[in-house]
């Protein structure tokens, strides 16, 4: 029978991150074969995501990466089963290289089909299935490009957000990233009034116009009511109408405007797992 040397486990643990264990048994099967005892640790993959692929994977990582000079970025959530895993420093760092992969690529599709030191994005994720045995995938895809863009991750990696900013100008990464920090906590629903569905403002109309209605307001006069109902929903929760949350006399628009007079923010994308 083959022995296995301590220096081709450790190899082969390197390359798939395989437990040691693991790894000795499937180059004991593959008679040395390094290539061959790769397959054999995918196969294995395979076999426990088949077996836990109705399991659901709501905890994980989120992780936003930019690429070089600030104007492509991504957010990808890797999602796990447990709290535990989602906190290993292994899989936090696989979802960090896996995110700054993200940013070159138009669709999560495209992602999963792109290559990962030798196998595609979605092979490696069974194969991680198989080492770690739980459920992984990627549960969300963002991606973003601007003039100038800047991320930030919330403590924990549950919560991550990109913003695009319309010029790199002195104070643009600092401005970035306390936007995004701002969309992390406040979760904006659209950029400003004019990015919010129609769906969501005619149910919002609705909701008011009932509530109008059963405290007795005259009908004549409940539709300018409406108008200043709707133009407090935007600043609630349209984000350049929010107030800032590290000044609250600002705006959003106001803040980014007072570190540069002709700075707008153009678009943002926001990633939670809650």
């Amino acid at each position: 029978m083959y022995t296995p040397v301590a220096a081709d486990v450790a190899k082969l643990r390197n390359t798939t991150g395989a437990g040691m264990m693991d790894c000795k048994k499937a180059l004991v099967e593959a008679e040395g074969d390094f290539e061959k005892a790769i397959e054999i640790l995918r196969k294995k993959g395979q076999k426990v995501a088949a077996n836990r692929a109705d399991r659901e994977s709501t905890e994980g990582a989120v992780i936003a990466k930019v690429n070089e000079d600030n104007t492509m970025g991504a957010i990808i959530a890797l999602n796990c089963e447990t709290d535990f895993v989602a906190k290993n420093d292994a899989f936090v760092e696989l979802a960090h290289e896996l995110a700054e992969q993200a940013v070159f690529y138009a669709n999560k599709e495209e992602f999963l089909a792109s290559d990962f030191h030798g196998t595609t994005v979605s092979e490696k994720l069974v194969e991680q299935t198989g080492v770690i045995g739980e459920k992984i995938e990627i549960g969300s895809f963002e991606r973003i490009e601007g003039p100038f863009l800047g991320a930030y991750i919330h403590a924990g990696n549950k919560i991550a957000a990109i913003t695009s900013l319309s010029a790199n100008v002195e104070g643009a990464a600092d401005a970035a990233k306390a936007v995004s920090m701002q969309i992390a906590a406040m979760n904006p629903i659209a950029l400003d009034e004019t990015q919010v569905s129609q769906e969501t403002i005619d149910k919002e109309l609705e909701i008011e116009r009932d509530i109008l209605t059963k405290e007795g307001k005259p009908a004549n006069i409940i539709d300018n009511i409406l108008k200043g109902k709707m133009q407090r929903f935007y600043k609630d929760n349209t984000l350049v109408h929010q107030a800032f949350i590290k000044d609250g006399s600002l705006s959003v628009a106001d803040y980014v405007k007072s570190v540069n007079p002709d700075l707008k923010v153009l678009g943002f994308v926001r990633v939670s797992l809650a």
